[in-house]
């Protein structure tokens, strides 16, 4: 394995677990619901702005992972689909990278 996947799989780690700290922080903070954790996302303009575009790029990155999908035919790429949605875009398109870039047999 090549330095830059080692980076690839890093990055999807730490955006695994970096942000999912903060997430964890305030729903045990604030009563342990996922509701109150939505809830926050749009309490101002800031929020919802970066709510839409994180929303914008999870798709984005989705049409671009199943196109090459398609073309490429490594199908162990679609893994990273789920963890936009499930985790998040910093997991996912590391992830997706880290996939992308194994050799193709």
């Amino acid at each position: 394995m090549n330095a830059l996947r080692y980076i690839w799989l890093a990055l999807a780690i730490w955006g695994a677990i970096h942000p999912m700290y903060y997430f964890v922080t305030y729903m045990m903070t604030n009563g342990g619901g996922l509701g109150a954790l939505i809830d926050a996302w749009y309490v101002n303009a800031s929020t919802t702005g970066l709510v839409w575009d994180l929303t914008i790029a999870a798709i984005t990155l989705t049409i671009w992972i199943i196109a090459e999908v398609a073309v490429r035919r490594n199908w162990i790429a679609l893994l990273a689909i789920p963890a936009i949605y499930c985790i998040g875009v910093s997991c996912g398109l590391p992830l997706y990278l880290f996939l992308r870039s194994r050799p193709v047999t």
